[in-house]
């Protein structure tokens, strides 16, 4: 592992190891996006794939929200179909729809295709070394997070061959070939334990695992087919730094719309929970108080069409039901494109500005 700047602001790091902090951290998921002007001028010179395949660009849009507002990490500009990609499988990122698999898995003999047992730095070097060089370009004003699609997630798009309102595609496997669908499960969980251990190597100081397709399965289902898997990746990835004598980072995940499985995620060896906008703080905050876990989220994206003073006024509200302590400040889903950078930057003020006078009071 390389030497990298002394840390200025470790807020993110002591909150979501729970420890004391002066205010609650905050960044937001899709930080580094299309609402940036700057960030749309990259890529009307370079598709989207050459950006996260190209670590100085990817460096350069990481850093450019930390340039406009008071963010307390950055979060590697990358993409979690990357993965697939390392498989073998064609990603294209089409304007207007999204990703889009040309060649999607369409039976369990389509498993026999990918390349189950990549070379992970060949293939994904780039994220590595775009991590590292933005860790050197950051200087120690924040942390810099990496992170990963979950297997359930990564399978799901694998198989529709895009983004889907039901993703009834992969859910017909889950009932139909259980068996198969585990083999594919667990090919995708070995491959994102060595990407993300590459990634805490490369420099990366907190690992999200994003679980982007949860609330599309029941809790049975989830438990067998997304939360076994989840449990592997926290478990395994910091087992692997410790044989190599390195400190395990902190590592969130992030289970969208999957209410009913906040305490299950707590009992895992992840330090951080992600709620989305539809969960409930207070409710959350009593579970993760029992395993000694922090929490991240969550305010509504949508909050942040409104004007700055309604932003302001939800935002404090939100700060004050998580409680000061063991809160990492986020949107409860990512930034829109047509958002405005300044309403972005007024829910980081109020954080800041709430927080820090919420926990002077305790």
């Amino acid at each position: 592992m390389e030497s990298f700047p002394a840390m200025k602001n470790d807020l993110l790091l002591r909150a979501a190891r729970g420890e004391k902090v002066e205010k609650v951290p905050v960044w937001a998921m899709r930080q580094a996006g299309r609402y940036l002007p700057e960030f749309r001028e990259v890529r009307s010179k370079h598709d989207f794939f050459t950006v996260c395949r190209t670590p100085e660009l990817a460096c350069e849009v990481t850093l450019q929200p930390l340039r406009r507002m008071d963010l307390d990490a950055a979060i590697i500009f990358s993409d979690i179909l990357v993965i697939p990609q390392a498989l073998g499988m064609e990603v294209q990122m089409v304007p207007g729809k999204g990703p889009v698999f040309p060649n999607p898995l369409v039976t369990p003999d389509d498993i026999q295709k990918l390349n189950a047992t990549p070379d992970i730095s060949k293939e994904l070097g780039y994220v590595f070394e775009a991590i590292t060089l933005t860790r050197q370009k950051l200087e120690g004003k924040v942390p810099l997070i990496g992170f990963s699609g979950a297997p359930w997630t990564l399978m799901s798009y694998m198989i529709e061959g895009s983004g889907s309102t039901t993703f009834s595609k992969s859910r017909f496997w889950l009932y139909r070939y259980p068996e198969e669908s585990k083999k594919l499960l667990s090919i995708l969980t070995d491959v994102i334990v060595k990407y993300l251990v590459g990634q805490a190597k490369a420099g990366a100081q907190l690992l999200q695992v994003f679980e982007s397709h949860g609330g599309f399965l029941d809790e049975t289902i989830f438990n067998d087919f997304s939360l076994f898997y989840l449990r592997r990746i926290a478990s395994e990835v910091k087992q692997h730094l410790i044989s190599e004598d390195i400190t395990p980072v902190p590592m969130t995940v992030f289970a969208k719309g999957a209410h009913y499985a906040v305490e299950s995620l707590a009992q895992t060896e992840y330090d951080v929970i992600g709620l989305d906008w539809t969960m409930d703080p207070e409710k959350a905050r009593s579970t993760a108080q029992k395993y000694n876990k922090s929490l991240q989220g969550n305010l509504d994206p949508a909050a942040l069409y409104g004007s700055c003073e309604s932003i302001a006024q939800r935002t404090t509200e939100i700060v004050r039901k998580f409680g000061g302590k063991g809160h990492i400040a986020n949107l409860g889903h990512g930034m829109h494109p047509d958002m405005e950078p300044e309403h972005l930057n007024a829910f980081v003020e109020a954080v800041h500005r709430s927080s820090e006078e919420l926990i002077q009071k305790q």
